[in-house]
């Protein structure tokens, strides 16, 4: 008996190592920059100065058939009482479906702008400030909150637990009438043992599931409405 659970420890121990060093060695760096190239990657991106001690977040990037002024008012609408989040609508939207086409009535973004986020068990709050806002180039998403998700002032110190982030949408225009979308930013997390676990097992596999989503959406409706007939601007906004 002491034999049988010394082997079946060993074995559990063993397919534990095996399973850490495959999503170390080859899971996680996929989900961290799906389908980005190395220099999207390794390279610059905006708004580093907005979160001061924060680190590169993952950086996810795909390609859509349409310029990029059509590209914008898609992520112009953002927000849970907008456009939604165009991902899992019953993860982040309250089961809201996001919008299909873009709606004149949500274009008026601007910079302080806070958009909603549906919490499960809280339901819609405050989450992301507009803290870029570059037309047809980058859109900078911020948010500073404590552990349990109430936002924060960031002009006061820090606590000693928060998190802190940048969410940017990099639009880079492409010759044909295309436009490179690179989700990308910066995150930060106290105390510093929680960061290391959430950067290296929880926000991966989350952020690749929500987000993977979010640009497979987003290519698929602004190049469905890139190809359609134009429609009459009285039509357009309903």
């Amino acid at each position: 008996m002491t034999f049988g659970r010394t082997i079946a420890g060993a074995a559990a121990a063993g397919a534990t190592a095996t399973a850490t060093v495959v999503y170390a060695g080859w899971v996680r760096p996929r989900l961290m920059r799906w389908g980005a190239t190395d220099e999207e990657v390794a390279g610059p991106y905006p708004g580093a100065e907005l979160v001061p001690d924060g680190k590169r977040a993952a950086t996810m990037a795909v390609t859509i058939g349409a310029p990029p002024e059509q590209v914008w008012p898609w992520l112009v609408q953002l927000g849970w009482d907008r456009g939604g989040w165009y991902s899992w609508d019953h993860l982040d939207n309250a089961g809201r479906p996001s919008a299909r086409e873009v709606h004149l009535e949500w274009q008026d973004l601007a910079l302080g702008d806070y958009l909603k986020f549906w919490a499960p068990g809280r339901g819609p709050m405050d989450a992301y400030g507009v803290a870029a806002l570059e037309p047809n180039r980058f859109l900078g998403l911020y948010g500073l909150s404590d552990l349990q998700g109430r936002r924060l002032d960031p002009e006061q110190p820090r606590p000693s637990a928060y998190m802190e982030g940048l969410w940017g949408f990099q639009l880079k225009e492409l010759p044909g009438e295309r436009t490179r979308i690179i989700i990308g930013g910066y995150q930060a997390i106290r105390p510093r043992w929680m960061e290391r676990f959430a950067f290296f097992w929880v926000f991966p596999p989350v952020v690749w599931i929500m987000q993977s989503r979010m640009l497979a959406l987003l290519k698929r409706n602004i190049e469905r409405a890139a190809k359609a007939p134009p429609q009459p601007e009285s039509a357009s906004s309903h």
